[in-house]
């Protein structure tokens, strides 16, 4: 089962479009942090359980995580609606977000509700 887990400024995720982190915010920070490449197309399974490519103008990797590329590993930070979702994070990933979202005044929370502070 994924479990995603979300930087969003609203006090609950399902709610960051009405609190949504600017798009311009998310890339400002991408472009300034040295640990990050844009990439602007990600990955996703779909329902059939095959591989779709899709383009998202905010989506991101994080380049310095340890265990980027090993078998095909990437820390994939994907801009949707106001908020920047990572599906699966380890507590590596999960730090890193913490970053990211004390940068953007936000903060981490996963699909359960559970904060991540």
């Amino acid at each position: 089962m994924e479990n995603d887990v979300h930087i969003t400024r609203a006090e609950e995720w399902m709610d960051s479009e009405d609190h949504p982190i600017p798009i311009r915010d998310w890339l400002v920070y991408v472009n300034q942090d040295p640990e990050f490449r844009l990439d602007s197309s990600g990955k996703k399974a779909s329902p059939e359980g095959s591989t779709v490519r899709y383009e998202n103008l905010g989506h991101a990797v994080w380049t310095a995580w340890s265990k980027h590329e090993i078998d095909g590993n990437l820390a994939e930070f994907d801009f949707e609606d106001g908020r920047i979702t990572v599906k699966n994070p380890d507590e590596e990933i999960l730090g890193k977000m913490k970053k990211v979202a004390q940068a953007l005044q936000a903060n981490v929370q996963g699909d359960d509700g559970k904060r991540y502070d």
